[in-house]
């Protein structure tokens, strides 16, 4: 694969997934939106589905990382880093136009939501409003959520441990089963696999944290909340950024060392 076709590979891939993942938050989240309230299982779904058909469009381009963590284990796995800063920037570009495009798709729901004096306080909103300003302390603006995540009991420790540990299962995952013939990425059925697995976590180990479990998907979509010219949007949440991150880095650097001594 030369460099020019994994970046376009990770940054189509990467758009489609968080457009798609981000697009399942939003249609739960906004108001105006016919599937608002649909649940967490709608959103664990949404997202499976999502690296599903991110996968099968990337995947002859680039192998289908979408992910740093998943960029990280394999050059930890093979030894091969020359590619590992295209990859990088193709997911954190891609992850970006995804969030981007989310805005452009629930437009007038994001006007009607940030406008709507129930969720941004007014006269009869006194717990929505009580609500709000809780987020507000912590950081967060009251749709934050669709862009990045955010934990439910914020304890720097454990959100850590929660993202380690749900990355060293998708990744243990993927190096297991997700793999195509070559090695370097996902294949067809790996992508299927991966879906499911993507599903599991989050029914199973995102209700702390929200399963970030993917570098750009939080970072990039967070640095375009903060950008965009949302109507009362609050907070990006910086405090907290740093914890998606790393915390998948770790999980998929631990995961990858796990392979190479105890399954390779």
């Amino acid at each position: 694969m030369s460099s020019s076709d994994i970046f376009i590979g990770e940054t189509l891939g990467t758009a489609v997934l968080i457009l798609l993942g981000g697009g399942v938050c939003a249609a739960v989240t906004l108001k105006a939106s016919k599937a608002r309230n649909a649940g967490w299982l709608a959103i664990a779904f949404g997202w499976g589905f999502a690296v599903m058909t991110a996968v099968y469009i990337a995947g002859p381009l680039s192998g289908a990382h979408l992910n740093p963590a998943v960029t990280l284990a394999l050059a930890i796995k093979d030894g091969e880093w020359s590619n590992v800063p295209v990859y990088f920037a193709g997911e954190f570009l891609g992850a970006m136009i995804g969030a981007a495009l989310v805005w452009v798709a629930y437009y007038g729901q994001f006007q009607a939501h940030l406008t709507d004096q129930e969720i941004v306080g007014g006269p009869g909103a006194q717990a929505t409003a009580a609500k709000s300003v809780e987020a507000q302390e912590k950081g967060a603006g009251p749709v934050l959520g669709i862009f990045s995540t955010g934990p439910e009991i914020r304890n720097a420790v454990q959100n850590l441990a929660t993202e380690i540990i749900g990355t060293m299962v998708l990744l243990l995952a993927v190096l297991t089963q997700g793999l195509n013939a070559e090695g370097n990425g996902l294949g067809v059925l790996g992508g299927l696999i991966t879906a499911l697995v993507v599903v599991a976590i989050g029914l199973s180990l995102g209700g702390p944290t929200g399963y970030a479990i993917n570098p750009a998907r939080d970072l990039g979509p967070r640095v375009v909340h903060a950008l965009l010219p949302l109507p009362n949007k609050g907070g990006s949440d910086w405090s907290y950024a740093w914890v998606p991150v790393v915390g998948p880095l770790i999980g998929g650097a631990l995961a990858a060392g796990f392979y190479n001594i105890v399954l390779a």
